[in-house]
């Protein structure tokens, strides 16, 4: 009798235990790759289900978007500059199916496509698209790794070239660059600026030549800025018109030739 009863409570614990195991929760932001006898039948959740014991088995997939860091790496440019770049890629899944049977390790193997494809984009390049077309740069990495990684059901939504590190001779040689470039800017700038200083002068001694008044004007401006300031200079302003009498009573210079 209590050997039947042992039994019969051994047989309900197995019970329960099998129904438990069998017992399923996929979260929302997840999908469960169901197989049965090693063939796979499909992608359930998410939410409560049921396996059949032994028979079949599942796997999670996480359908979250995932960011991960490309490790730094050091790349020639297409004109012979080593640097070191470091980038960061967004993707997710999109095909829980394909991302479990057709690839070992979607994230490791993800991780490894954008490594080499960021050498292969960054040695084809210049350094200084590097530097200025990061944009295009990016959107060409998004393209060709979404391009690989697409049979395997990941989606590869951004990818960010974070940081371009150039080597010290590098940075010195672009800073004499551009200090040159800004004394040249500087120069272009100041011959301008006298160039047209020149012509406004040029401007006004016409109108001052051509205009009888304008002389005299100018004089009593003068004058009136001359007096504002507290100093100790005396002028004595002479009229036009005087000197202008003055000069008619003056040799010419073609008489006083004749007469030496």
């Amino acid at each position: 009798m209590d050997g039947a009863v042992i039994g019969i409570a051994f047989a309900l614990v197995l019970l329960v235990l099998i129904v438990a195991s069998s017992i399923r929760i996929v979260d929302e932001y997840e999908r469960g790759v169901i197989f049965r006898l090693g063939r796979v039948t499909g992608a359930r959740g998410p939410g409560l289900f049921f396996l059949i014991p032994v028979i079949e088995k599942m796997v999670k997939v996480n359908l979250q978007t995932i960011a991960m860091d490309i490790p730094p790496q050091d790349i020639i440019t297409k004109d012979n500059v080593t640097v070191r770049v470091n980038a960061v890629t967004y993707f997710n899944v999109t095909e829980p199916v394909a991302s479990v049977v057709k690839v070992q390790n979607y994230a490791y193997a993800t991780s490894q496509i954008a490594q080499t494809t960021l050498r292969s984009v960054i040695g084809g390049v210049d350094l200084d698209e590097v530097l200025v077309n990061r944009d295009e740069i990016n959107s060409q990495l998004q393209q060709i790794i979404d391009g690989i990684t697409d049979d395997w059901g990941v989606k590869v939504t951004l990818v960010e070239v974070k940081d371009v590190e150039l080597p010290e001779v590098m940075r010195r040689a672009m800073a004499r660059q551009a200090e040159a470039e800004r004394d040249r800017r500087a120069k272009v700038i100041h011959a301008q600026g006298e160039f047209e200083a020149a012509q406004r002068l040029s401007e006004a001694a016409h109108v001052l030549a051509t205009e009888s008044g304008a002389m005299q004007l100018r004089l009593l401006q003068t004058l009136t800025d001359i007096s504002a300031e507290q100093n100790s200079t005396l002028v004595l302003p002479i009229p036009m018109e005087l000197l202008k009498f003055a000069e008619s009573f003056a040799p010419n210079q073609s008489d006083a030739s004749r007469n030496a």
